[in-house]
């Protein structure tokens, strides 16, 4: 995979190894901020690493309930920078939607420790008439269970920083669809949805989502808002995205390492149906 131009930093620093120390350079994650507008007004400012920004935007706007397909938008662009700095603003326009920045009820920001705030509840999900996830697709445990090292093998910055979050989308034969990374793993994921949204890929629903940190309750409802039917992660799931799978019937599946992972809620769609009636 190719890396994203920005997204790595070199700077110099001092190592200490077995008592000495020596002056090197060091390979960083880029982390920036990146402000969405709609139209000329401020919608959030995310903490991101720059790269594939107009996917971020567009499937932020879908992740986020603004606007349901790439139909309603009229034109996304990066803002030129007035001092010649970098771009760091992306503005959308807007078409068949009722919505606006001045009416909205709650302020976005996006931290990369905290993923997108300002939904309570499962309730708020719920009432967003989010499209059915698709009951019959599948995936076989042994396909499930080399897929982490697929997404490894394609993350090119975090081969060169260890510090970057990777979303990646693959079919049911387990074949890679895209792989995105980001600091912010709410990031990597809206990548991933913008992407699909922006080359037509929609909807998502014959997919699996995989995410290297944890399975939390905003990755968990941006893969809803996708219609994607099984969120995967390296890591564990929380207690609220636990139970938002189970209300809305999303498969979720956590520590994914090895040969072992652990289905969380519907599991119909990964395990063998002889194993569902065991204890």
């Amino acid at each position: 995979m190719r890396t994203p131009e920005r997204s790595l930093e070199i700077t110099q620093v001092k190592e200490w190894k077995d008592g000495v120390v020596r002056l090197c350079e060091d390979i960083l994650a880029a982390e920036e901020p990146l402000e969405i507008r709609v139209g000329k007004l401020p919608l959030t400012v995310t903490m991101r690493t720059p790269g594939n920004d107009l996917e971020l935007a567009a499937g932020f706007l879908l992740t986020e309930g603004i606007i349901e397909s790439a139909d309603q938008i009229a034109e996304l662009r990066f803002k030129p920078p007035e001092t010649g700095a970098k771009s760091n603003v992306v503005e959308v326009e807007l078409k068949d939607t009722d919505f606006s920045c001045r009416d909205l009820q709650r302020n976005f920001f996006a931290a990369s420790s905290c993923g997108i705030c300002g939904k309570a509840s499962i309730e708020a999900i719920r009432q967003r008439g989010l499209r059915q996830l698709d009951r019959g697709f599948r995936i076989d445990p042994e396909i499930l269970c080399r897929l982490p090292d697929i997404l490894l093998s394609e993350q090119a910055v975090f081969s060169r920083t260890g510090g970057l979050h990777a979303a990646a989308l693959f079919d049911g034969e387990g074949h890679l669809v895209a792989v995105r990374e980001d600091i912010g793993r709410h990031n990597a994921v809206d990548k991933i949805v913008g992407w699909a949204l922006l080359e037509e890929k929609m909807p998502l629903g014959r997919h699996l989502l995989l995410t290297s940190g944890r399975g939390g309750f905003e990755i968990a409802q941006k893969a809803l808002a996708a219609g994607i039917p099984i969120l995967a992660s390296i890591s564990a799931p929380s207690s609220l995205a636990v139970k938002l799978a189970r209300e809305l019937g999303l498969t979720l599946i956590g520590f994914l390492r090895g040969r072992r992972f652990v289905v969380y809620a519907g599991e119909f769609r990964c395990l063998p149906e002889a194993s569902m009636n065991k204890d």
